[in-house]
């Protein structure tokens, strides 16, 4: 190795491109907090997006099916567009921003809504249940709580392969 090369990995402009972006990832142990951090930003969008979902569709009285279609929905596009926004501040364009939040968030959001949806489905009456009934909210909550606990090692095993919530992280 001469005195001009520097070996693999190095950035001689120090804009940490080997580290952040251009397709690489940072892979390595991820701690739990930063799978905490980004479950709860996943588990926020989804919450918001589910629980819309299921006081319209509650609220219209439309069968379960449908009710559960919406806030699957909503659960996603909130999910993703809160990622999104955080990803567009940075400076990356729409296309690649849009890139990066379903790479980020996909399984997450996914792993989140099965969870979280068959907690409702499974717990008697819960889909029966009216905007003021007790049942209905302790569901919904219930599997939001439930899916985070199933949700929270999943996002960590993905961080530390440079995978999920890494690559946004790479955007920061």
């Amino acid at each position: 190795m001469d005195a001009t090369s520097h070996g693999p990995g190095h950035d001689p402009g120090g804009h940490g491109h080997e580290k952040h972006g251009h397709g690489r990832h940072p892979r390595g142990p991820a701690s739990w907090g930063m799978a905490v951090k980004a479950t709860l930003h996943c588990l926020a969008g989804c919450a918001l997006g589910e629980i819309l979902g299921m006081v319209i569709g509650t609220a219209l009285g439309w069968a379960n099916a449908p009710t559960m279609v919406l806030a699957i929905t909503l659960a996603f596009l909130f999910g993703y567009s809160f990622t999104l926004i955080a990803v567009v501040r940075t400076g990356l364009g729409l296309k690649a921003a849009v890139r990066v939040a379903l790479a980020a968030d996909t399984v997450s959001i996914a792993v989140m809504e099965l969870v979280d949806n068959a907690i409702i489905a499974l717990t008697p009456g819960a889909m029966d249940a009216h905007l003021a009934d007790t049942l209905f909210w302790s569901a919904l909550l219930g599997g939001f709580v439930v899916a985070f606990l199933v949700t929270t090692p999943i996002n960590k095993w993905m961080i530390g392969r440079g995978l999920g919530h890494a690559v946004v992280h790479s955007h920061h």
